[in-house]
């Protein structure tokens, strides 16, 4: 591994994150809030530790598969361990707590320890929030937009980072890939920003909500999350931008292009579609029969609900803990489909259900024509043995760590549903859970080891789990001569 490349890109990522605090000072600054002596610590700090080892150590000529997955696993730690500074100095939570909030924030997953958010300084909110649109198309996605000096082998970074089985450039350099993701994650935003406040939503609250939005993260500046604006075209407004956030960032690119049907050809998109649309549906009238009896507010929070779920977002409307068990049933299953590759969102990943779906279908087949050739498909190209393979690998592998994590969260006396829904609220990005972590509730009651347990189960969720894992195996320790 080469150990000068890993920490001189480190260097450079943690300026980036310092620069990236500043509109949080400026806020706090602004707001003459308890929070502006420990973001201005914690910038300096960020920036002096980033410019040591930006300057200290020389830049190799390209980056290995090994040292891309360093920088991103290392990368991302840093980025959380300096981000929760600036809550821990002002006091709002102890460190751990405040790793916690910031992991969550990062990899867009919304899980919170606070149960008095609209107490907390403006300057933390914000930077809360913001960590999600940081964190949703990627930290060194952001990077690499931005650090032309990252040059050759750049794509390990990205590839490393990017959620779903096959990271794929747009433009044939990998700088202008990430400039083209972030120029349309740009553009989402702005509009969702001016559709919010159009509403009637006041400016700080549409950036604080369109971050959790575009990034899939759901932190709010409410205790009552959306649900605090009564207001059927706010909720609608957020439900299509979280459904349009969980598309693949690659699609919009061939749409801006004047290629839309592209975006309809795409296998993903349509079964990402269909289980929104199927869910909905079958949510709404299940509301509509046992507890709403209204019809058109049956459809609303049920399409919000989905669209919030499966794109790991988190967001709510309404107590869905509350709902009848069908349709709690339906959003506990979803939280394991997530949304499509090459988006923002957490969770499986659809590609991945569509793969699965697809050798289910071939097994059947085979059972009546056991020595014809059945190919997978994806958008009429065939998929490799060995994609396969690494498909069903995280599969299996993710239903491992789901039990095992469940157990372990067990051991903290909760019933078996709050652990269940703890563990696939954490490692699908998703945030609110069912029971002691319904969306009214929060995960502050929780140890400071199951804190920590489930700040890695977020960061093995968002960085696609073989990322980390791959770093743990010894061999990759070795220093290449």
């Amino acid at each position: 591994m080469n150990y000068g490349i890993v920490l001189r890109i480190l260097g450079s990522l943690l300026i980036i994150e310092a620069g990236l605090m500043l509109p949080s000072y400026f806020i706090a600054i602004f707001t003459d809030g308890p929070d502006k002596t420990p973001f201005l610590l914690t910038i300096l700090l960020t920036a002096a530790i980033g410019l040591a080892l930006s300057v200290r150590f020389r830049r190799e000529k390209s980056i290995t598969a090994k040292d891309g997955l360093a920088i991103v696993t290392f990368g991302w730690l840093a980025a959380s361990a300096m981000g929760a500074l600036p809550l821990y100095l002002t006091g709002v939570a102890g460190y751990v707590d405040s790793l916690f909030e910031i992991v969550s924030g990062f990899t867009t997953t919304g899980a919170t320890i606070f149960s008095e958010i609209e107490s907390l300084p403006q300057g933390i909110l914000f930077w809360r929030s913001f960590t999600h649109w940081i964190g949703g198309m990627g930290i060194l996605v952001f990077t690499l937009a931005f650090l032309p000096a990252l040059g050759i082998g750049g794509f390990q970074i990205y590839k490393a980072e990017s959620p779903g089985p096959v990271a794929g450039k747009i433009a044939p350099r990998l700088k202008d890939t990430a400039k083209i993701l972030y120029i349309t994650y740009i553009t989402i935003t702005l509009s969702e920003v001016v559709l919010l406040m159009f509403g009637g939503m006041s400016m700080f609250d549409s950036f604080v909500h369109t971050f959790g939005t575009v990034g899939t993260g759901g932190f709010s500046s409410r205790n009552l999350s959306i649900g605090a604006y009564d207001s059927s075209y706010i909720h609608i407004v957020i439900a299509l931008f979280m459904v349009a956030s969980g598309v693949n960032f690659s699609l919009y690119y061939s749409f801006f292009r004047g290629k839309a049907t592209d975006l309809f050809k795409d296998e993903e998109f349509r079964l990402y579609l269909k289980i929104i649309g199927i869910s909905s549906i079958a949510i709404a009238i299940d509301l509509w029969l046992v507890s709403y009896h209204n019809l058109w507010y049956s459809l609303r929070d049920a399409f919000f609900q989905v669209s919030s779920i499966i794109t790991t977002t988190g967001y709510a409307t309404s107590d869905f803990d509350l709902w009848p068990t069908f349709s709690k049933g339906i959003l506990f299953i979803l939280m394991f489909v997530g949304a499509s590759a090459g988006s923002t969102g957490g969770g499986m990943k659809v590609i991945r259900i569509l793969v699965m779906l697809k050798l289910i279908k071939r097994e059947i087949g085979k059972l009546f024509h056991p020595r014809a050739v059945m190919p997978i498909k994806i958008n009429n190209k065939i998929m490799s043995n060995e994609t396969i393979a690494r498909i069903n690998s995280f599969l299996a592998l993710y239903l491992v760590l789901f039990m095992f994590s469940t157990l372990m969260v067990s051991l903290e006396q909760v019933d078996l549903i709050t652990s269940a829904s703890t563990v696939a609220a954490t490692l699908g990005n998703i945030g609110p859970g069912l029971e002691l972590v319904g969306p009214t509730l929060n995960y502050e009651f929780y140890s400071i080891p199951t804190k920590l347990w489930l700040s890695a189960l977020m960061l093995l969720g968002r960085l696609e789990l073989f990322t980390i894992i791959a770093l743990i195996a010894p061999k990759n320790w070795r220093i290449d001569v």
